[in-house]
């Protein structure tokens, strides 16, 4: 800051007979001298001038103060000094750009280095500077250099040319590395030899649990390298060099002595699947399969739907019926939602933390109400976290007599006066009212598939906690309503005989199934003696 008045301007006396004007900002000083090195200053010390004698004139007479910000450019015309570097590269008598280009040449010879990463075991990989971004953009050292001698009082410049001519000035040759580049490097090639720590492996056959020990692996630390090699690399110079990458252990998650302590049954339940048909009662059991041997370490999330999807053939699944809006239809996995329903019941047993449930449209036979837990695609999943403190396996078994069995094993921290038991409650009953007719085009007319009334509830499933046989706390799990649906009949309409079409329609809209049924019963004796006849 400068402070001026109206009828007074003090300048500097030395200033204004060497023509010395300096940025307020604490830039660069800039000479206007007598061999005129820097084209331009003396038009900026007349600017400030004037700047000066504006800024007074406007000026009430009082002190005042102001701040000048010129923006200048530097002026790169004319030659290095002796004794001038950059790096190793003398720029004497050289001009602004061809020092600019020695040093790009420079540049891309050091880019062809051999930089070689070592990594886990005696392996390594071999890059290039280039390949880990370097680049070259500090001109602004270059024309630093190139003011040495030129800039500042005569004082300074005579001074500044007689130390170089007893000790050259070298400035340091700045490359830089594309930190992104180098992770990318990093994770894509100096992790190809990482070796995984392998999990200890727990089963159970016989009646017994069996453990396949675990191993520790070896890994790159990503971020610890990319460090490293940054800060190995601030001082490169071009020659080739080996950088030792970050190596850690990888440990396995699921150790042998953790493993050790699951015995105890925490949770249990089972259902019956006496009633299904064989591709039913395969999809249960296939289910159950895919389920069985199940190891969650403390912390780990269940879905249901990952765990046994996809619903193919391949992966073992038959069509069977399953709801869908209201109706009864075959799908493949029809009956796996039974699979499902029962390792709920189980898990709640053994109070783990249930993350997401669902109850189907309809009422399921298999379970009480509120105890269920439909999968159905993304849209309905069971999900839940193991959120004890120690590992749990999850055991799933099909008997010859079709029963689903699931135990979950883990570690019992629970008291053994505390007892937990479940509770369903019935809040409300809806009776579908009468009957639901619905047409079929692909399927050939006269022919008809019935479905069942289904009564509409809405229950509560309520968790009781007993300590020595007393309760000591209600708490309500979930609430779920099941909607009613009519008995419900599926008729083809496919013909090509327009008077059996328009029989077939018009007992459809009486909304009578017994109507339907009776048309389609005509329809049949007139074919038969239409047969009969040859026509």
């Amino acid at each position: 800051m400068m402070g001026f008045n109206k009828k007074a301007v003090r300048i500097t006396t030395v200033a204004a007979m060497i023509g010395i004007f300096t940025a307020s900002s604490g830039t660069d000083v800039f000479a206007h001298s007598q061999d005129e090195v820097f084209a331009g200053a003396s038009t900026l010390v007349r600017e400030a001038m004037e700047t000066i004698r504006n800024a007074s004139e406007s000026s009430d007479g009082d002190a005042f103060s102001m701040e000048i910000e010129p923006t200048i450019e530097r002026d790169l015309s004319g030659t290095f000094m002796e004794g001038i570097y950059v790096d190793d590269i003398d720029l004497s008598g050289r001009t602004y750009d061809e020092a600019v280009k020695l040093i790009r040449e420079k540049v891309r010879t050091m880019s062809n280095a051999s930089i070689t990463l070592h990594s886990v075991g005696d392996n390594y990989v071999t890059v290039t500077p280039a390949q880990l971004g370097m680049k070259w953009d500090d001109t602004g050292v270059i024309a630093d250099a190139l003011y040495v001698g030129r800039s500042g009082n005569m004082v300074e410049r005579y001074k500044q040319r007689k130390d170089l001519q007893h000790d050259k000035k070298v400035y340091p040759l700045n490359v830089k590395f594309d930190r992104d580049k180098i992770t990318q490097v990093v994770a894509e090639q100096g992790k190809l030899y990482d070796v995984e720590g392998k999990d200890a492996v727990l089963t159970k056959s016989d009646g017994d649990f069996h453990i396949t020990p675990g191993t520790t692996g070896e890994k790159t630390d990503v971020n610890a390298s990319v460090s490293r090699i940054m800060s190995n690399l601030d001082s490169f110079d071009g020659s080739d060099i080996s950088i030792d990458l970050v190596v850690i252990e990888d440990v396995p998650k699921a150790r042998e002595e953790d493993l050790e302590k699951i015995h105890d049954i925490i949770g249990s339940f089972k259902t019956s699947f006496k009633s299904s048909g064989a591709d039913r009662s395969g999809n249960v059991r296939n289910g159950t399969r895919l389920v069985n041997g199940t190891v969650m370490l403390p912390g780990d999330s269940f879905s249901m739907y990952k765990t046994v999807s996809p619903f193919t053939e391949e992966n073992g699944y038959y069509l069977a019926g399953s709801y869908l809006n209201g109706m009864v239809v075959e799908s493949l996995g029809g009956g796996i939602c039974q699979v499902s329903s029962t390792l709920y019941n189980a898990v709640l047993r053994a109070e783990l933390q249930v993350d997401e449930r669902h109850n189907h449209s309809m009422v399921v036979n298999y379970v009480d109400l509120s105890s269920d837990a439909a999968i159905s695609g993304t849209s309905k999943d069971f999900k839940f976290t193991n959120n004890s403190e120690y590992p749990i396996y999850i055991e799933g078994i099909t008997t010859e007599d079709k029963q689903v069995i699931f135990n979950i094993y883990g570690v019992e921290t629970r008291p053994e006066n505390r007892k937990v038991s479940f509770e369903s409650e019935k809040l409300s009953e809806t009776v579908p009212e009468g009957e639901k007719i619905v047409a079929d085009p692909a399927a050939p007319i006269g022919s008809i598939t019935t479905q069942s009334a289904h009564t509409g509830y809405t229950g509560k499933l309520w968790k009781i906690v007993t300590v020595d046989g007393k309760e000591t706390e209600r708490t309500e799990v979930n609430k779920s309503t099941y909607q009613p649906s009519p008995k419900t009949a599926t008729v083809g309409t496919a013909t090509d005989n327009p008077t059996a079409a328009a029989m077939i329609q018009a007992a459809m809209a009486s909304g009578s199934i017994d109507t339907v049924k009776a048309t389609i019963g005509e329809l049949k004796a007139a074919a038969e003696a239409a047969a009969a006849l040859g026509l």
